[in-house]
């Protein structure tokens, strides 16, 4: 690295004078005296407050994919009137991670370090290795940090803890990696207590409002998918030697819409809120074990077991794995399972959902060669 581009001030020599405004400290450190937070400082300020408009967009990160395009710039943030000897909180640069962040430090003073997650939560991030030791590194010399803060401490998010290694940190930047709370929520009570956690804050939390908030985000794929679905289906059953039978798509498609709906619900929502008292620690078999009490429940409702064997017997195929399947998506919005254990379970059960896929296909097949008297 360029010794004398990490030893030099974030501020060039010509700099022009600040602008009156909030006090910041980029020039700050030994012999030096603050400057104001304007545009020549190049430090941004944010309020802890939220706006309408964040609270609207956080509603469409749990509903599609503007999440992946809900991103912060990386770098150096001020939130209050932060001073040379204020905290300086890191986080990823998925704006909602950094909104949660800034809102916990509502009447604090401090700094917020934003290092390029490509727009990933921390948790995630930090498996990925996004929310890595490099980055935080680079980000820190990018930043001029030593010059902002007197002080030689930063503190992370603890569940950021996979991706970085606090020692390597403080051997390459001078900078010590303090472990925050796991809930943001906690962050002033970990201040205030001396940087120092509680068992509690140490805890990580997955309670049933925290699973109902993420269910959005599998249902509304799946119902995405759902008209391509029903359409299939439908114009299958209608399907006659003598052309198309709105009878068929009635008497056989509207159920199978109905118990296509009911494996969604179970897979995206009942096994989410559910998810504690599921038996198993497999996210594969709770999806199929709560899909095949709603097969079960849903088929006697509309009907299915009074139709021929081979769709009953597609029934109790498909559909549980259907809800099986849906489930095993909620791994990666979980705190229940890690890289290891997904992989695993995927391993295991793709091929089985495949299987299943095509044997149910090959019972509708039967059933509608049967239905044409070939078989």
């Amino acid at each position: 690295m360029d010794t004398e581009k990490l030893n030099s001030t974030c501020c060039p020599p010509d700099a022009p004078p600040a602008d009156k405004g909030v006090k910041s400290t980029c020039c700050a450190g030994p012999g030096r005296a603050p400057i104001n937070l304007s545009a020549s400082s190049g430090i941004e300020t944010v309020t802890s407050e939220l706006t309408l408009s964040d609270r609207f967009n956080a509603v469409r990160c749990r509903l599609g994919g503007f999440r992946m395009h809900y991103i912060v710039r990386p770098g150096i943030y001020a939130v209050g009137a932060p001073g040379p000897d204020s905290d300086v909180f890191v986080s990823a640069n998925y704006r909602l991670s950094f909104n949660v962040l800034r809102r916990s430090l509502r009447n604090m003073n401090a700094w917020i370090l934003v290092i390029d997650t490509k727009g990933i939560n921390v948790w995630c991030a930090a498996g990925k290795g996004a929310f890595g030791t490099d980055e935080l590194v680079g980000r820190i010399f990018e930043t001029r940090l030593s010059n902002i803060v007197n002080h030689r401490r930063i503190i992370l998010p603890q569940l950021g803890g996979p991706g970085v290694a606090g020692h390597l940190v403080q051997k390459q930047t001078g900078f010590k990696v303090l472990w925050g709370p796991v809930n943001a929520a906690d962050i002033r009570a970990y201040v205030e207590a001396g940087y120092k956690a509680s068992k509690a804050m140490r805890s990580v939390r997955f309670n049933l409002f925290d699973r109902l908030i993420l269910t959005p985000m599998e249902l509304v794929p799946a119902l995405k998918i759902f008209p391509l679905y029903a359409l299939a289906v439908l114009l299958v059953f209608a399907l006659a030697p003598t052309g198309i039978s709105a009878t068929g798509a009635e008497a056989y498609g509207l159920p199978f819409l109905v118990m296509a709906g009911a494996a969604v619900f179970s897979g995206a929502f009942l096994t989410p809120v559910l998810l504690p008292y599921i038996p198993n620690r497999s996210f594969a078999i709770k999806g199929w074990l709560t899909g095949l009490l709603t097969t079960v429940v849903a088929a006697r409702s509309i009907g299915i077991y009074s139709m021929p064997d081979a769709l009953i017997i597609m029934t109790f195929v498909f559909f549980p794995l259907l809800s099986s399947y849906i489930a095993l998506q909620f791994t990666g919005a979980t705190t229940f399972t890690g890289p290891s254990g997904v992989k695993k379970e995927l391993r295991y059960a793709m091929p089985l959902y495949i299987t299943a896929a095509g044997a149910s296909i090959v019972l509708i097949i039967a059933f509608k060669l049967s239905q044409w008297g070939v078989l």
